[in-house]
């Protein structure tokens, strides 16, 4: 485990919260970011950076000399980026990049850290993971291993061909994590974007719309990578997405944990200000219990970010764990935001507030990075299998 400690953490979590409240919430209103668009245009996120590095704040999670926070220091810096569904994206902490980012540096050569890490730590490029395929495609969605995408050999390089669905951030990304299978299994490159060879076959209309470039059909053709831009050997792929996979869920967790509190903060100023049948909101039971039930939630999902952080810093992969949080605090966070819509009214399903899109957001996080019932499933085989195995032979 390394890390800074948890009083300096703090300090850089302090200062990204009264970045996000000061700075970045003001921007939520820019007449530039559409409800239903594809996330946040290019120029607010160009814009945005350059105030998070003036600040001090840009890609709070990892220190200038390189060194990445614990998981459960990042958690102290992630939570409050997501107080503003644009915060992460301001100071560099929203999904696909932060994942990528930790992917390249675990298992990076320097070449590749210097030519394709060095621009997303800095802010001034955005990446795509493109794993999922299409369903109609018979590809690969919750189940990887139904992977189509192929990759052949062909001299110095690897030449790619398939589709991909749900990329986030395709559009406008300059660097890629391109998945695809081998002879060997899976396989994992990275490559520079745009590229001709990937195709944007359309973006897709999805009910979030906070992540920059939105999520894209993709079609790649004859893509041509040089070997030395393979992270590890052929066959390896999967053993490098799940050195990602459980880090990302738990960021997630964190980010929407943040905005989840947020609209929690809004439902309640909303409450204790409204007056109906003679009385506050908050004054009549059925809105009061809602307010303390997202109380109660909110501080059972911290507490399952902690424990399911304090189990990757300790070395595990924390594959089973991290199923259990994603589970736990996607589930949690949603029945908080559902209540802060509720508690609002008609307020709470328009755009006057953010509370609406927290809502919309959290709804597709029960899906990203691996559906309730996934997550559930796997962890029945787990229990079966541990059964099992306790039986006398």
């Amino acid at each position: 485990m390394s890390g800074i400690g948890s009083e300096p953490a703090a300090e850089i979590a302090a200062k990204v919260e009264a970045f996000v409240r000061d700075v970045v919430i003001p921007y939520e209103k820019d007449p530039r970011i559409q409800i239903h668009g594809h996330g946040p245009p290019e120029d607010l996120v160009v814009e945005l950076r350059a105030k998070a590095r003036a600040a001090g704040v840009l890609t709070p999670h990892i220190l200038p000399d390189g060194r990445h926070l614990t998981q459960r220091e990042t958690a102290m810096v992630l939570k409050p980026s997501g107080l503003s569904p644009l915060g992460p994206v301001a100071v560099n902490t929203m999904a696909p990049d932060e994942g990528n980012m930790y992917l390249i540096g675990k298992v990076g050569s320097r070449e590749l850290k210097e030519r394709f890490l060095r621009p997303l730590v800095a802010g001034e490029a955005r990446s795509a993971f493109f794993m999922t395929e299409p369903a109609a495609d018979g590809g690969a969605g919750s189940d990887p291993s139904m992977m189509q995408t192929s990759c052949v050999p062909d001299g110095d390089h690897w030449v790619i061909n398939g589709r991909k669905a749900f990329i986030t951030g395709a559009q406008g990304a300059k660097v890629g994590i391109v998945m695809a299978k081998s002879d060997a299994g899976a396989c994992m490159f990275l490559v520079d974007l745009p590229d001709p060879a990937i195709r944007i076959e359309r973006v897709l209309d999805t009910i979030d719309s906070s992540m920059p470039g939105g999520h894209s059909v993709i079609a790649i053709d004859n893509l041509r990578v040089p070997r030395h831009q393979m992270l590890g050997a052929s066959g390896e792929g999967f053993k490098y997405a799940q050195i990602r996979l459980s880090p990302a869920r738990l960021s997630h967790c964190m980010r929407w944990h943040g905005s989840a509190t947020r609209a929690h903060e809004i439902a309640t100023a909303y409450a204790c200000k409204r007056t109906a049948f003679g009385k506050l909101l908050i004054d009549h039971e059925g809105v009061g219990f809602m307010l303390s039930e997202n109380m109660i939630e909110l501080k059972q999902a911290e507490l399952m970010i902690d424990w399911c952080a304090d189990i990757l810093d300790n070395g595990s992969l924390g594959t089973v764990e991290s199923s259990m949080a994603k589970v736990a605090v996607s589930e949690a966070l949603m029945r908080v935001a559902d209540r802060c819509v509720q508690i609002m009214g008609g307020t709470g399903v328009s755009g006057d507030t953010i509370v609406e899109q927290v809502f919309r957001e959290i709804r597709a996080f029960r899906i990203y990075d691996g559906p309730t019932e996934v997550h559930k499933w796997s962890l029945a085989k787990k229990i079966k299998r541990d059964f099992l195995k306790a039986q006398p032979t």
